[in-house]
């Protein structure tokens, strides 16, 4: 039932969400809800959501290992019972399998280091409107397809919306994004009022926490963490050095005016932002003939 307070309207509204849907959970799993877990602020909202809704769900935290530090050591001592699923590869073994450093177009690390979990079961992410332009055109439900483009599914958060959603014969993943419509301050309150505790990154001026040196970043932002986390810096320059040997051997140096010849000049050429035209057009060359060589 709602509440004459629009902000714990919104939390009702969102717990009324895992309880629509959990019967379809453990339709298709004992475990019930597949709930991805980052340690960040939205995925805290959703953990604590889930347990307020006494809905039956299991809790995983996909580890990058470029995740900061700080965080890891947060998600340790405060969710010890959060599933923490270690990848087959790190970042700088998919760097040189990939044959290119990860970008906003190229983002192979957040397919394979963040988005492989929850196939055949009900996957709740933190999922907010007021994030991006991008996620404002997301759904409460949807599935996500296997095919080559990624496609998507998207569902009404009403009565058809659900029949839809159960009855979809798409294979995928079935997405609930119970907080798609809190905003910052909704997340905040909820965390306050509730007296979670939260990652001491935050009280440091972060207000996101990703993978250190996340392409999707800001450059100031990716600045401050390689300069908080040198060790992080020295990995991804290591990495490009093996680049750009494959590069120098293959002579694909030769004749041009920027030379990635070095794991110190991609990790520059990786870091600019508001580069020229000429520049971008060469970096796209890079990443084009880099990618080739590795096929």
């Amino acid at each position: 039932m709602l509440c004459d307070n629009p902000f714990e309207e919104k939390v009702q509204k969102a717990i009324e969400r895992f309880r629509a849907y959990e019967d379809i959970a453990l339709s298709f799993s004992p475990d019930g809800f597949y709930l991805a877990f980052s340690g960040g602020k939205d995925s805290q909202c959703i953990y604590h959501l889930a347990v307020d809704a006494g809905v039956k769900f299991t809790a995983h935290n996909h580890h990058t290992t470029v995740d900061p530090p700080e965080l890891v050591q947060f998600l340790r001592k405060n969710y010890p019972d959060v599933l923490v699923e270690m990848p087959k590869k790190t970042m700088w073994q998919l760097i040189v399998d990939n044959r290119m450093p990860p970008s906003r177009l190229a983002r192979y690390c957040c397919k394979i280091l963040k988005e492989g979990g929850g196939t055949g079961r009900i996957c709740v992410t933190g999922v907010r409107w007021a994030e991006s332009t991008a996620r404002s055109k997301r759904k409460v439900l949807e599935v996500v397809g296997k095919s080559k483009t990624g496609e998507m599914y998207l569902f009404n958060d009403n009565e058809d919306g659900r029949q839809q959603f159960e009855t979809c014969t798409a294979k995928g993943k079935r997405v609930l994004n119970p907080i798609i419509d809190w905003t910052d301050e909704d997340v905040w309150q909820y965390i306050r009022s509730r007296g979670i505790k939260y990652c001491s990154l935050y009280d440091e001026g972060y207000d996101r926490l990703g993978c250190i040196g996340c392409p999707m970043a800001r450059k100031y932002g990716r600045e401050r963490d390689f300069e908080r986390w040198p060790t992080y810096k020295r990995g991804y320059i290591r990495a490009f050095e093996k680049l750009a040997e494959l590069r120098n051997t293959r002579g694909m140096n030769e004749g041009k005016r920027i030379r990635f010849d070095s794991g110190q000049a991609i990790f520059d050429w990786w870091m600019s932002d508001g580069k020229a035209l000429e520049e971008q057009m060469e970096g796209q060359e890079f990443m084009d003939e880099t990618q080739s060589a590795g096929e």
